[in-house]
């Protein structure tokens, strides 16, 4: 039987290898996932599968259950779990895959080299004292937000399979338990960085430099100084990500250093969610008393945990300390106006403008302060400019708003070019749906309790067209929350 299932496995279009187990035995402990009573595939991601060279067909089968649970492993995994450290809420951690296993990297038909993980895969040395599962819902969660921001162009892992696996999860309540088979460039951390230089030396913090060099920023390796290329490639990829985040009201609510990858991509979807009114001060994340994570804090933060990767790097940046310190804090200095400038771009394609005028910021700080004002739906007006009207009666009928849009028209006016040309622009830049967190938990609620996954389908197939206008069946996936539903909080999952 052994013999059928490895035949079997091979024709799925398994291609793994894994270039992490190159690296010092400090940085992994190899061990298998724990297996579990009874897998079922609830949730297959066919054109992720098809993309990584695997076959669906043989995938979406109880057999694909089995190995998207652990239960089997197929060709060429050599499951490991991570070591690393992490700042949480600014307090440092040794950390580590406390309930995820990597299998290996799935080396794809387009010659991308790319994590496959598995999340809720069981106790690891570095569980402390957690059960290492994970429950239906927040699994579900990351499967539908992951995959929204992917649609939505934004850097980010993905999800390839949800598994529940006949057996339960206790955290306040009982749940069913489940498993995510997580897609990512890689699962290398600033806390990875933090756990090598804590843990181990300056030859291991360089042996990581280089195969992060490798394996995402192979074009710095030629430049005098590496370790400082690399630590300016990470600063740029988080101040264009993060700028992206802003732009459609996206709030990670968890930004440790160990949920910052060295890729670029967002990772982690815990107390995420998306903004709906604006208030730049908004905070999702029950755990988040301080407002640590707020929306209007993610750029400065971002740059906080840099600097924690960029101290990790010192030893390679200079041979004196105080040469460099001076040459990260150099680097660090250029987060602020990469963020700005990215996020500039952003507005502008949101409002339209297609040159650079001094007085672009005010005109874009005075429209997020009346929608401030007046408690505005983020996503909904700027859909709105695009398609020149307001759903809003309040802002549609507020004084100020309304000289904004003249002044708004006038710019527009200056760039000689119609309003229809400029639509385009801002449709590409203004999303018409986003996952409404009152939707996202209708649908979560719908599959754990009632075991009805429908509405999670229904909603993952508006959200895989987020820049498409909606059809009049589908109209309501844009509408905001009730009034009375608008206190929302989210909550970790472990």
């Amino acid at each position: 039987m052994g013999s059928t299932q490895s035949i079997m496995q091979s024709q799925t279009g398994w291609n793994l290898d894994n270039s992490y187990l190159k690296l010092p035995a400090l940085f992994y402990q190899q061990l298998a996932p724990v297996p579990v009573r009874a897998p079922q595939l609830v949730l297959f991601n066919h054109t992720l599968a098809e993309q990584l060279g695997l076959k669906s067909q043989d995938l979406n089968t109880p057999q694909g259950a089995e190995i998207f649970a652990g239960n089997s492993l197929p060709p060429g995994a050599d499951p490991i779990a991570q070591a690393y450290a992490g700042h949480q809420f600014g307090g440092f951690t040794m950390l580590g895959d406390g309930r995820a296993i990597l299998l290996g990297e799935q080396l794809t038909p387009g010659g991308e080299r790319v994590d496959i993980q598995l999340k809720g895969s069981g106790q690891t040395p570095f569980s402390r004292r957690g059960d290492g599962r994970a429950a239906l819902g927040p699994m579900l969660r990351e499967y539908l937000i992951s995959e929204s921001m992917y649609a939505l162009g934004i850097p980010t892992n993905r999800s390839l399979a949800v598994v529940t696996t006949g057996e339960t999860v206790r955290r306040e309540n009982v749940h069913p338990g489940a498993i995510l088979t997580r897609v990512a460039a890689s699962h290398l951390r600033v806390g990875t960085f933090e756990y090598a230089a804590w843990r181990g030396t300056a030859a291991d913090v360089k042996i990581l430099v280089d195969y992060a060099i490798r394996r995402h920023y192979p074009a710095v390796a030629q430049q005098n100084n590496p370790c400082l290329a690399l630590l300016e490639a990470v600063i740029d990829r988080h101040a264009q990500l993060v700028a992206q985040w802003l732009l459609v009201g996206f709030i990670h609510g968890v930004m440790n250093t160990d949920n910052v990858a060295i890729a670029g991509e967002t990772i982690d979807y815990g107390p995420c969610a998306f903004m709906d009114a604006y208030n730049p001060a908004t905070v999702f994340s029950s755990i988040d008393h301080q407002g640590r994570y707020a929306y209007t804090n993610q750029a400065p933060i971002t740059q906080w945990n840099l600097t924690r990767f960029a101290e990790a790097l010192l030893p390679l940046l200079a041979e004196q300390q105080e040469a460099a310190i001076e040459i990260a804090q150099q680097a660090l200095d250029g987060f602020t106006d990469k963020f700005h400038q990215a996020w500039l771009r952003g507005m502008r394609g949101k409002l339209g403008l297609l040159d650079a005028q001094k007085d672009d910021v005010a005109l874009m700080e005075e429209l997020l302060n009346i929608m401030q004002r007046l408690g505005a739906d983020y996503t909904n007006s700027f859909r709105d400019l695009a398609n020149e009207h307001v759903t809003n009666n309040e802002l549609q009928r507020d004084a100020a708003f309304q000289q904004w849009q003249k002044h708004w028209r006038m710019r527009l006016e200056q760039q000689g070019q119609s309003f229809s040309a400029v639509k385009p622009m801002m449709d590409r830049h203004n999303p018409a749906v986003i996952p409404r967190n009152h939707r996202v938990e209708e649908a979560l609620a719908a599959a754990e309790k009632d075991d009805n996954l429908q509405p999670l389908k229904n909603l993952l197939r508006v959200l895989a067209s987020p820049y498409a206008d909606l059809t009049d069946t589908d109209h309501d996936y844009r509408e905001p929350p009730d009034p009375s539903n608008r206190r929302y909080q989210t909550f970790c999952g472990t």
